[in-house]
């Protein structure tokens, strides 16, 4: 299927321009999908790869560089406010929705690492206005593996105040963003998809459980992927990345058609809104891929473990 492709800058509300991209099929698309990408990270490039698979399979599919990152203006990878990104993202994916050609269209957001607690917590800005969220290895908490200490935690939020443009020092925010889960588990109240690395040492694969586990949704569905590390769509062999498109596809599919069930406009009945079958609801760990661990070394695309970026493996000379 033909793809277009385009990029437009936008203006936000503080005065900050701020590229936007999107990947258009050929004829009216299925569902509208809004990529919420990772720290230090951006769309029109690392996350290429997802805007062209899911346009080629029928999907509009948009994205947007946060302040400070990618294409767009502001001091790199420096994030003042968590909240300025949500609001931003939020604000632009409702301008999308507002277009006449996709006002009936569904709607889901898509994050990966960092992208999906920003995601979260766009749902959580207006929970009754998303269809549903794909969520690859979201950070809703770092990975207690490759946390700092916390005298290190101490000094740099103690130094961002003299130096906050340096990347390496997270804000105050960013650092109860990525260390306390973001949204309240429980308030999550829409369908949706989770997928996690099982060798995952980024984010934790036990949070995404943990989610799993305690959201309100009626429709949500785990995916845990033996051998599988952090950068499901775009650090793992080909094999392995087709095994996770393939999933994604197959729920966004199932969700998509004119048939399928919405969530209610009704936020006081929040867990019985869906009427999803049984199967809606499950947990799969998927044993067929294969093993990360069979490689040597690793490659990290980004520059810090707060980047939520992909890690891949990289054979290594015996």
């Amino acid at each position: 299927m033909d793809v277009v492709y385009c990029e437009e800058y936008i203006t936000n509300s503080r005065g900050v321009e701020l590229f936007t991209c999107r990947w258009l099929p050929i004829s009216s698309p299925k569902a509208l999908v809004f990529l919420c990408h990772g720290y230090g990270m951006e769309c029109s490039n690392f996350m290429k790869g997802v805007g062209i698979k899911l346009s080629n399979h029928g999907y509009a599919v948009f994205g947007i560089d946060y302040e400070g990152h990618g294409q767009s203006s502001g001091a790199r990878c420096y994030i003042k406010r968590f909240d300025n990104i949500v609001n931003d993202c939020s604000e632009h994916f409702k301008s999308v929705c507002a277009r006449e050609e996709y006002k009936e269209k569904r709607r889901f957001l898509y994050g990966e690492s960092m992208g999906g607690a920003v995601a979260l917590l766009t749902h959580k800005n207006d929970p009754n206005f998303w269809d549903g969220a794909v969520l690859v290895a979201p950070m809703c908490k770092i990975s207690e593996k490759v946390k700092p200490h916390p005298i290190i935690i101490s000094l740099l939020t103690r130094v961002e105040d003299v130096i906050p443009k340096w990347k390496i020092v997270p804000t105050k925010d960013v650092i109860d963003s990525a260390f306390k889960d973001p949204v309240k588990r429980e308030e999550v109240t829409l369908p949706f998809l989770v997928l996690h690395g099982e060798a995952d040492t980024v984010t934790d694969p036990e949070v995404s459980k943990g989610l799993y586990e305690q959201a309100s949704s009626v429709d949500k569905t785990m995916k845990i992927y033996a051998g599988m590390w952090h950068g499901l769509t775009s650090g793992e062999p080909d094999d392995n990345i087709e095994i996770v498109f393939s999933d994604i596809l197959a729920w966004l599919d199932k969700r998509s058609g004119e048939d399928a069930p919405r969530p209610s406009l009704d936020p006081t009945t929040t867990t019985t809104t869906t009427t999803a079958p049984a199967e809606q609801t499950q947990c799969e760990i998927r044993p067929n891929a294969k093993n990360s661990h069979g490689w040597k070394g690793l490659l990290a695309v980004g520059k810090s473990p707060f980047l939520g970026g992909s890690i891949r493996p990289e054979k290594m000379p015996d």
